[in-house]
């Protein structure tokens, strides 16, 4: 009789101690999963105030420099592209990452083009609207930058912790797959070749 209540007892404790393991790595990887969401959420945070700065931007260029018509209807044209690119948190993949991505690499384009632009105009660069707009703009870069940066860490975690084993043969079971990450643009690893 003493025999069989041992044999329950280590029974029992053996299975709390594979539920636990379960249920902590589980919640775990839940964990780690909404962080990236998160995260992705951040960027898409510093992506639309860039978006929402440019209307401005436009308007007080196009004050100066109407006739530079063709410059702001390709910024105009980028930006309404990059605001109608978006990606669902819980469905992210490369691909969908990509052309996000290249969404917004079309509107720097047509930003940098913007400013190339501006140097023609000496009035223009000393409106004081214009450099608080230019300011916001490249403080709004600087954070996009950060925010891609910290969702690359987290979706890094998050990968590294599902491809664990045994954890891997859990997320597995429960669906948890590798989350993308942002990349650098592609030939930027070159640096440009300058002329004098």
């Amino acid at each position: 009789m003493k025999k069989s209540w041992i044999i329950i007892i280590v029974i029992v404790v053996v299975g709390f101690l594979i539920y636990g393991w379960f249920k902590g790595s589980y919640n775990s990887m839940v964990t780690l999963s909404e962080s990236v969401d998160k995260q992705w959420a951040d960027v898409e945070n510093v992506y639309q105030r860039r978006a929402d700065l440019i209307p401005n931007l436009v308007a007080t260029v196009k004050g100066y420099a109407s006739h530079e018509k063709e410059t702001l209807e390709g910024v105009i044209n980028a930006r309404a592209k990059a605001t109608s690119t978006t990606i669902n948190a819980g469905n992210l993949t490369p691909d969908k990452i990509a052309a996000f991505q290249q969404a917004q690499d079309g509107l720097s384009s047509a930003l940098s083009k913007l400013m190339v632009v501006v140097e023609r105009y000496p009035e223009l660069k000393a409106n004081q609207n214009f450099l608080e707009l230019q300011a916001q703009l490249e403080g709004t870069e600087n954070r996009i930058s950060v925010e891609r940066r910290k969702f690359n860490e987290s979706a890094r975690a998050y990968n590294t912790y599902i491809k664990l084993f045994p954890k891997n043969m859990l997320a597995n079971m429960f669906g948890f797959t590798d989350k993308p990450y942002f990349k650098a643009q592609e030939g930027s690893e070159t640096a440009p070749k300058v002329e004098f």
